[in-house]
């Protein structure tokens, strides 16, 4: 069987010579394999194309995709968005009293899959020509769980619930405070319980439209879970909250939602550990089709999805497993070259404002130091302060090399040179949007109307090979290059803003929170290549993040802040991996273990054996 698919975004009639249409071999003997359609882009027709794949050589913007899929699959068509458009085979199985999770790329069709349990699309099995009547998708699926489900939806019998992937959104369509908008929902009267677990009593007053991405993505869970349904569809929980939020939502979700039947798309492995009982994976090709696995345990599944081998579809998704290591071979600090200090300081906002407290510390060469702790204990301050985007209201924010010679903060000056080499510093800040520019400031005229390949040539005054190949390739920019920077998607966005921070020539990288709206494929590519190019160029990263595996595969070792958010933040220190890590677990009042298999990072269900064993002995990072 096979599909074609056209990237509509990237095909431009305008700008080439229709060259699917002129190099086919098909269309050269009469056949009508790809026409012109009423918008001027080309459809190709899937049964006279022979698969030669001509088409997708010639293209000189990739938007071509023929793809060569089971025979097995034909038939289980769910949905299509048009002709040559994404297709969505299988369904996943929301159950009572169970909660699914859905694992797979951004672009493979977890949200189309929720959205038609959800009722808020109606499945075309495929037919694009044609409107499918419920009769038509009942009998689909009959012999399934699925047929009494849908049955029962066409009919109106099922109550849903549903918090959507974009909470962004919700200012657009909601005027009035956070307490109004929960109000209106609140159809159990478990409200005031969970804005206390998610502590969010100051926000009840706040108006929707000033609170933050933490705030807004708590207040959209809430909103959802207080609706008295018998289906709860959460459409990814995690983005804009710490770790400790994170954990906070799984457990509140565990506990209220008890007994329902809830379905969670989420891309915090960790998390994911923690609150599905089951998992479907989802594999394909991002934007031209996703398969949605049957049900598996959600440790199988995990591990199975890392491995890259789907063993009961006999499935490859990626070419080599993602591995873990119990005791990873890094060196000691005090084994290790200092290669940049920093000098204690303080940094007050306002009078009474929030205040961090930083004692001195270093860096050691070609390290990558892991930052730690929760929203609003001051890590990005920290990360500001050095980086010279603020300035420090006590102590100094001098940073010096192992020559003693003071550094001159981001904007290219340059210290001493120990080791014959000068010291300079790049810096990704926390949040990245097309308004404020992809350098962390205003953006300059014309920035936002550059495309994506002419804004990172603009770097360093030209692009060096070694660029390509260590940073760009690994991320995926190649695919992302004719695009405007300011129609990027925030996974995009944040992609194309690590590599511009990489491509500047420095020997410090400071990146704050790089794996926000990353699905796990890419944390996977962001991974491998922030640790390649510490090794390979011998520079040295901090990486502010809350991704627990990310931190886990890429730290030497780690810096732990804590305090009272929003008030006062301190940083405990830097400590080797396990020590750093067994203090921060403990104040989430969470454990973690290693997979017997994989050897990956393993959040406890909390209250079971193995989490209440760990506890007792102290020892909350890894048994």
């Amino acid at each position: 069987m096979r599909i074609a698919t056209l990237k509509k975004d990237k095909c431009q009639p305008r700008k080439c010579a229709s060259e699917c249409i002129k190099y086919c071999p098909m269309v050269q003997t009469g056949a009508e394999t790809v026409v012109v359609g009423s918008d001027g882009k080309p459809i190709i027709s899937e049964d006279l194309c022979e698969g030669c794949g001509i088409c997708i050589k010639k293209c000189p913007f990739s938007a071509i995709s023929i793809i060569g899929l089971p025979e097995e699959l034909k038939g289980e068509e769910a949905h299509r968005y048009g002709e040559n458009g994404f297709v969505l085979y299988g369904m996943p199985i929301p159950r009572a009293g169970r909660i699914s999770g859905l694992l797979g790329e951004n672009g493979i069709g977890k949200s189309t899959a929720i959205k038609i349990l959800a009722g808020l699309q109606v499945p075309n099995l495929g037919n694009v020509h044609a409107e499918v009547s419920w009769y038509e998708i009942i009998k689909r699926y009959s012999g399934s769980e699925l047929q009494n489900y849908f049955d029962k939806l066409s009919k109106g019998k099922i109550r849903v619930a549903y918090k959507p992937q974009y909470v962004d959104a919700i200012p657009t369509f909601f005027d009035g405070t956070t307490y109004e908008l929960l109000e209106s929902t609140n159809e159990t009267g478990e409200s005031k319980r969970l804005i206390k677990a998610f502590e969010l009593e100051e926000a009840m007053k706040t108006d929707i439209k000033a609170l933050s991405g933490g705030e807004l993505q708590r207040v959209a869970v809430i909103a959802c879970m207080i609706r008295d349904a018998d289906f709860y569809f959460l459409d990814e929980i995690t983005p804009y909250l710490d770790i400790y939020q994170r954990v906070q939502v799984a457990k509140g979700i565990r506990k209220v939602l008890a007994g329902k039947a809830v379905v969670v798309v989420e891309h915090d492995l960790a998390i994911l550990d923690m609150l599905a009982d089951y998992l479907h994976l989802l594999y394909g090709e991002p934007g031209g089709y996703g398969v949605v696995t049957l049900p598996k345990s959600t440790n199988r599944g995990i591990n199975e999805y890392l491995s890259g081998f789907l063993h009961a579809e006999n499935v490859r998704i990626r070419d080599k497993p993602i591995e873990f290591n119990a005791h990873p071979p890094r060196e000691r600090q005090e084994e290790r070259d200092v290669f940049i200090e920093y000098d204690g300081f303080e940094k007050r906002y306002g009078g009474d404002g929030f205040l961090l407290e930083a004692k001195p510390g270093s860096v050691a060469l070609g390290e990558v130091l892991g930052i730690v702790g929760r929203n609003a204990t001051g890590k990005s301050t920290f990360v500001k302060v050095l980086a010279g985007e603020t300035e420090p209201t006590a102590g100094s924010k001098a940073l010096t090399g192992l020559a003693g010679e003071p550094l001159q903060g981001l904007r290219g000056g340059r210290g001493g040179a120990p080791h014959s080499r000068d010291i300079t510093l790049s810096y990704k800040p926390q949040y990245i949007k097309p308004l404020q520019g992809l350098r962390g400031a205003e953006p300059h005229k014309g920035e936002l109307d550059m495309k994506v390949k002419d804004f990172i040539s603009s770097l360093n005054g030209g692009l060096r090979e070694a660029d390509v190949i260590e940073v760009l390739n690994p991320l995926g920019i190649p695919e992302l290059e004719e695009k405007e920077i300011k129609e990027l998607s925030g996974g995009e966005l944040q992609s194309v803003a690590i590599a511009a921070c990489l491509c500047k020539d420095a020997s410090l990288y400071m990146l704050d929170e790089p794996s926000a709206h990353l699905d796990v494929e890419q944390k996977v590519r962001l991974i491998k290549t922030l640790r390649r190019y510490a090794e390979r160029r011998e520079v040295s990263m901090l990486i502010v993040d809350h991704d627990i595996y990310l931190i886990d595969l890429l730290s030497d070792r780690l810096m732990v802040f804590n305090g009272e958010p929003g008030v006062r933040g301190e940083i405990k220190g830097c400590f080797e991996m396990r020590e750093g890590m067994n203090l921060f677990l403990k104040e989430l009042g969470i454990t973690f273990r290693r997979d017997e298999t994989t050897l990956r990072p393993r959040i406890n269900k909390i209250g079971s054996a193995k989490d209440r064993e760990q506890k007792e002995t102290g020892r909350y990072y890894y048994l």
